[in-house]
């Protein structure tokens, strides 16, 4: 069983990683592949009440890859870290099937009692390199949480969460299911076409836009104005004057 899973991770590198040329190279150079593969064992022991065992085994892959995840954490298949250095998973944290997380990663609680206190990462989770997640929620299937990004409440399924704190961006399902075919179902570092925007900044250019097209249509209709009136085009000249120019801004 953990030999029928590491290759499932050497599959996975290959698949996800252009960088990776080899079965053997991922096997001898890659973190990611070797604390999943002791994670295991440490998970194993730590589910059958050997605890020091399972921590020490944590410890030991800490050492090794530069990766800490708690022997308690419970990790689904075909999970991906990579590069992965300072990348830290905590007790009750959970990381579905065919989630991706980068390095400086942290899964991370916010209370001090015993119970649920780490994040639910479902199936197909990108989570980009520094990112901090932390509390007791969900974050969706297919989510993807921007590099940097500080996320302390719960991310709809398919969203993009970017920011600090993290802003929310549920994109339309249809447009989103046409840029996952054009990335052809793999999105690196969690950025795709416009998602690593913030949305707040991507409504303020829409914005700004909007009053510079108004600015364009008024001051057509006074030049229109000018020439049947045959004023002077001072209106013309001031409005020209007082338009706001969204490249200069």
């Amino acid at each position: 069983m953990l030999f029928e899973r590491l290759r499932e991770d050497i599959a996975t590198v290959l698949q996800k990683d252009p960088a990776a040329r080899s079965a053997l190279e991922v096997l001898l150079c890659y973190p990611g592949v070797h604390v999943l593969f002791i994670h295991r064992l440490a998970h194993r022991c730590w589910k059958g009440g050997l605890l020091l065992l399972a921590r020490w085994l944590s410890h030991l892959a800490r050492f090794l890859t530069g990766i800490e995840i708690h022997p308690g954490a419970v990790i689904g298949r075909r999970v991906f870290i990579d590069h992965g250095m300072g990348v830290v998973v905590g007790e009750t944290a959970e990381i579905g099937d065919d989630c991706t997380i980068y390095q400086g990663v942290t899964l991370g609680g916010t209370a001090l009692n015993r119970a649920k206190r780490h994040p639910t990462l479902e199936r197909g989770v990108v989570v980009g390199a520094g990112a901090q997640v932390l509390g007791p929620f969900t974050v969706g299937a297919g989510a993807r949480i921007g590099s940097n990004s500080v996320v302390v409440k719960a991310v709809p399924a398919g969203a993009t969460a970017v920011g600090s704190p993290a802003r929310v961006l549920v994109e339309d399902d249809e447009k989103r299911r046409e840029e996952q075919a054009a990335r052809m179902g793999f999105s690196a570092y969690a950025v795709t076409r416009g998602a690593a925007d913030d949305p707040v900044g991507v409504a303020l250019n829409r914005l700004i836009d909007h009053v510079a097209e108004q600015d364009r249509r008024i001051e057509a209709l006074q030049e229109q104005l000018r020439r049947v009136t045959g004023a002077p085009g001072t209106g013309h000249e001031a409005a020209k004057a007082g338009q706001l120019d969204p490249i200069a801004d």
